[in-house]
């Protein structure tokens, strides 16, 4: 885990600012969804990367109802 050397406080509704320089490597933009996870005293935040909704690839995807689906799981279901 890389120490970035920035402190940030908590305001009264729980939120924490992420710096622009670190949601800019990240790519990081407005409603970008975000998994939160607890380890012993730490708090992991992770971008979601878009799976297919069936066999997990993250490549080749398209984008159906909201769900992604990639090519061989598409070409599957169109058989």
């Amino acid at each position: 885990m890389k120490n970035t050397g920035m402190i940030k406080t908590i305001d009264e509704l729980g939120r924490i600012v992420l710096p622009k320089e670190i949601r800019t490597h990240l790519g990081l933009e407005y409603k970008t969804p975000i998994e939160v996870f607890v380890e012993d005293e730490s708090i992991i935040l992770r971008k979601i990367q878009k799976k297919c909704v069936f066999c997990g690839s993250a490549e080749n995807l398209t984008e159906y109802r909201e769900k992604a689906i990639c090519e061989n799981c598409l070409n599957d279901l169109m058989e």
